[in-house]
């Protein structure tokens, strides 16, 4: 997957552009008038139109309003942040390892009041156990081409989850029932990852809701890719290829609605205990 975050980022430059391009013809006005109300050259908006040229956010700023379409500068500054982000993520993780990245995060969880994730695959990496890590983070490594810094990966994850037990923390998780039911490493790290889930929950910081495999889905929300919202500022989704950092508004309404959707469908207290009690006895 070497070539993946050129592409990403050249693609995320692009649809930007032609965003941009889409404000000046709704607006009825030619790059020569753009250019004359933002006080800049008709050579730079002609290359940030075709993308070859990644605009400032003050750049944006101006084009909007220039365009008399203030009302979508935020929107627009955040994917343009996003494309930045994603070349950042994407370097670190095929150049360095992941052990970076984890360090790289952990401001970030330090800082964030309330959590909301919603785990479709693997069990959120603030709730996992050194071993389930390490065998995750090995099956990563291996397919991704990584470097290997496994070890050192997996004692960042458990430094970086210190913010579940210490200071004023509040995490709203709901986990598919499937994922209680991936092996992820061998019976008895999943025996161990299932019962420290179970610990989890008599955490003060923690709701912990599990989404039955049977729960009706047709009008409540279907399943979605796993994805974790930092407050209301910022939505980290995880992707086969990629993760991808959503900050634009709009997005971020979306996912969290989706959220408000899934929590309809868990369960929680004994009847989450009971199913994760059932998992760990499909073990044996």
């Amino acid at each position: 997957m070497p070539h993946f975050p050129v592409s990403s980022v050249q693609k995320a430059r692009a649809a930007l552009a032609e965003r941009l391009r889409e404000l000046r013809l709704d607006a009825g006005i030619t790059g020569k008038e753009l250019a004359k109300r933002c006080g800049w050259s008709v050579a730079k908006s002609s290359r940030i139109e075709n993308a070859h040229t990644a605009p400032s956010d003050a750049d944006i700023r101006a084009w909007c309003t220039a365009c008399g379409a203030d009302g979508q500068a935020a929107d627009l500054v955040a994917a343009n942040r996003q494309a930045d982000s994603m070349h950042v993520q994407w370097r670190r993780l095929q150049h360095t390892g992941m052990k970076r990245l984890q360090e790289a995060s952990t401001p970030l969880y330090e800082r964030t009041r309330l959590f909301r994730v919603y785990a479709s695959h693997v069990v959120p990496g603030f709730l996992q156990t050194p071993g389930y890590a390490t065998a995750l983070m090995g099956t990563i490594a291996a397919f991704r081409g990584t470097p290997d810094d496994v070890s050192e990966a997996v004692e960042a994850r458990m430094r970086r989850s210190h913010v579940v037990y210490e200071g004023e923390h509040r995490f709203a998780t709901l986990v598919e029932e499937n994922v209680l039911h991936h092996r992820i490493g061998d019976s008895e790290v999943m025996a161990g990852q299932l019962g420290s889930l179970l610990a989890s929950m008599a955490l003060p910081s923690m709701s912990l809701g599990v989404i039955p495999a049977e729960a009706p889905r047709e009008q409540v929300m279907w399943p979605l890719e796993q994805f974790t919202a930092f407050d209301d500022k910022r939505i980290h989704v995880e992707l086969l290829a990629a993760r991808v950092t959503v900050t634009a508004p709009s997005e971020l309404d979306v996912y969290l609605r989706a959220f408000t959707r899934l929590t309809e469908l868990a369960v929680y207290g004994t009847e989450a205990r009971a199913l994760i009690v059932k998992a760990i006895e499909a073990l044996t």
